[in-house]
């Protein structure tokens, strides 16, 4: 049961196949319908049946065009991580631990289906323009800073495996051209045009500082759509053996010892690490910054959404937190290169084990501070001030 024309969400379509009852074990948790179980049985078991228990994975993967029947090499485990990571992204959905059930004869998975919100929902639509850092859908013409493919530089295609980003004709969805600092070359002959109320962003890369007592300890620049893990470690999410292999960027704490440090802030830091193992997860989306929380240790964060600025801003633990509103952002700079709006923010500080940002006037030096940015933001910010409005 499908609607005409590949053109639903990944919330869509999945109701849509919850409500055909093709698919054994794809069934509603509650009379409200909103919660849904779905099978998430391993395929090392020795009752596994591709035909039956991969059906789903499989459908979802040719929905996105990633698998033609007859065509292209079944893979099973491929199409599970699309899914997997398809639903971890979106805020459509919040996974429900405590009524999944993964050791049972017939494993499966729980999640709640959230209200739709203005700002709160992660676009899935397949219909994104290839190779464009941000698009107008405007009789004018185009911003398009198109950036080449070039292997030798250590960027590759990551589209394969974000859902959220496909391009249905089968070309690529975005690459980078990148030097071996990191820093893309940009076409400075590229027009401009003013902003439609319908961006397209494809550049989803984030620099990310790690401060450790206001010191520098880690600068670096990810490099997969997928987004990437803070954490302590290099414990994936979840357990591989159950959610597959995961294609997001780690960027580890170091040990404290890496910078001089007073013997008490140390043991306070090496007490702080262990509970910041499966960290967070940060990724950029067409429509926003998004990040999710997994470790037990708390964080807090500070960015353009923030709640509050004179006082502590808490993520919740496994829920995803919108960091940064793309439409906002370029509202905001639209006013501010006409002379009528300040700045537009986009700078996002988290702050790991400890309240931020301080309800004291006296502010603290912090333990761990990450401060995550937005490369899409900064380059268009750029581009904006050189060529004016």
């Amino acid at each position: 049961m499908e609607k005409a024309g590949k053109n639903m969400h990944l919330r869509e379509w999945l109701i849509a196949q919850i409500d055909s009852g093709k698919y054994a074990g794809l069934i509603w948790e509650n009379q409200n319908k909103t919660m849904f179980r779905i099978p998430w049985k391993h395929a090392a078991k020795q009752d596994y049946n591709q035909n039956e228990d991969a059906a789903l994975f499989k459908a979802w993967a040719v929905y996105k065009g990633k698998y033609r029947e007859g065509r292209d090499k079944a893979d099973p485990t491929s199409w599970k991580t699309r899914l997997r990571c398809a639903l971890n992204k979106s805020t459509d959905f919040q996974e429900v631990p405590e009524r999944s059930q993964l050791d049972v004869s017939e494993p499966y998975k729980t999640y709640h289906i959230q209200v739709e919100t203005e700002t709160g929902r992660y676009s899935e639509s397949p219909e994104t323009e290839s190779q464009v850092i941000i698009q107008t859908r405007s009789s004018s013409a185009h911003l398009r800073n198109t950036i080449t493919h070039h292997p030798q530089f250590g960027c590759h295609r990551e589209s394969e495996e974000r859902d959220g980003r496909v391009n249905p004709s089968g070309g690529l969805d975005h690459v980078y051209y990148c030097s071996n600092t990191g820093t893309p070359q940009m076409d400075s002959s590229a027009p401009f045009s003013m902003f439609s109320p319908t961006p397209q962003i494809s550049d989803f890369r984030v620099r990310v500082c790690l401060f450790y007592q206001d010191q520098l300890v880690v600068d670096v620049t990810t490099s997969t759509p997928d987004g990437c893990f803070i954490l302590h470690g290099q414990m994936p999410l979840g357990n591989e053996r159950i959610y597959g292999p995961c294609t997001a960027q780690q960027v580890p704490f170091p040990p404290p010892g890496v910078i001089h440090l007073p013997p008490c802030i140390a043991e306070a830091m090496g007490r702080l690490l262990p509970h910041l193992e499966r960290g967070v997860l940060v990724w950029v989306a067409p429509d926003g910054v998004f990040i999710k929380r997994f470790c037990q240790g708390r964080v807090y964060w500070s960015g353009p959404l923030a709640q509050h600025t004179d006082r502590p801003n808490k993520l919740n633990r496994e829920r995803t937190c919108k960091l940064l509103n793309t439409p906002v952002f370029l509202k905001e700079l639209q006013d501010f290169l006409k002379g009528v709006g300040p700045k537009p923010r986009y700078e996002i500080h988290l702050c790991f084990g400890e309240e931020f940002p301080d309800a004291s006037p006296l502010k603290t030096r912090k333990l761990i501070i990450a401060q995550v940015v937005p490369l899409f933001a900064v380059n268009l910010l750029q581009r904006c001030q050189r060529f004016g409005p």
